[in-house]
């Protein structure tokens, strides 16, 4: 197994990410830049596959107010399966308010498109994924499609298209997550910023708003006691998939708590992620 060398963030030391021989890393490609901010991402490319391979774009989680990319590390799955992996960082709370992180998500999809040929990667098999706050923008990232109101920093991509989207217990209605009766949460508020009250704005950064009948398949899997991002979240997006004929499957974790599954219940998630890609046609190999 090649690895890559470890990173420190905040004196935390995470895992490499360990990928298959065949495979580069790319670390720390700037693939925006917002005045003296710049955006990074993390590619892990099979730049000599006999053909362009699938990628997923994985977005951590965090409230959109902390997380760095290099908690990430997982991607066992998506190797084994023939994939590439972009695994991405996004302006936080205190860096820019919403819509700023799904600008960022947006825009590690359009650089994707743009160098593909140079990547190896197949535009066809794009999938995106995320948990809680990164839950939230896959779901954002993937549901725009080709309505481009938040592509500003990166124009000139018409035909923006993601194969698959994996949501878990993503946030997926804004508004809801800052005032609604099942959990509020401070981070929702943060995040508007001076949108805190504007529940029109809230509408607009919310993936719920956004699903119609050509949305993209999705996979949704959430613990039915998460404490932090309501259950009931994912329910009704789930209803919303289902009632505009999308493909989608959702998978309830009884006693789940916000991510904190068991062992054997992540392995059981992991291979029903896989299946569902396969189902799609979605493979490398």
């Amino acid at each position: 197994m090649a690895t890559t060398a470890f990173a420190q963030t905040e004196d935390t030391t995470y895992k490499p990410v360990e990928f298959p021989e065949g495979y580069s890393a790319q670390l720390n490609i700037v693939y925006s830049k917002v005045k003296d901010w710049e955006g990074k991402v993390d590619l892990y490319i099979a730049l000599k596959a006999s053909k362009p391979t699938p990628v997923v774009i994985n977005i951590h989680g965090g409230g959109w107010n902390h997380g760095v990319k290099e908690s990430q590390s997982g991607f066992s799955t998506f190797f084994k399966m023939g994939y590439a992996v972009a695994n991405m960082e996004y302006r936080l709370t205190g860096q820019a308010t919403a819509p700023a992180a799904i600008e960022d998500t947006r825009c590690v999809l359009i650089y994707l498109i743009k160098n593909a040929k140079a990547l190896n990667i197949d535009v066809n098999k794009i999938v995106i994924m995320g948990g809680s706050a990164g839950g939230h923008l896959a779901l954002m990232g993937g549901l725009l499609a080709n309505d481009h109101r938040f592509d500003g920093n990166c124009p000139g991509v018409e035909n923006i298209k993601v194969a698959a989207i994996i949501d878990k217990y993503g946030i997926t209605d804004v508004w809801d997550w800052g005032y609604g009766p099942n959990i509020t949460s401070k981070s929702a508020k943060n995040w508007l910023g001076d949108k805190a009250n504007d529940i029109a704005f809230a509408k607009t950064v919310s993936p719920i708003t956004y699903v119609n009948k050509n949305s993209p398949p999705t996979f949704i899997v959430h613990g039915d006691a998460d404490p932090t991002v309501p259950y009931q979240q994912s329910v009704a997006l789930h209803k919303k998939f289902v009632e505009a004929g999308v493909k989608t499957q959702f998978i309830t974790v009884a006693g789940g708590l916000h991510g904190k599954f068991p062992k054997e219940k992540n392995s059981e998630v992991n291979k029903a992620i896989a299946d569902f890609l396969k189902e799609l046609g979605l493979t490398g190999k």
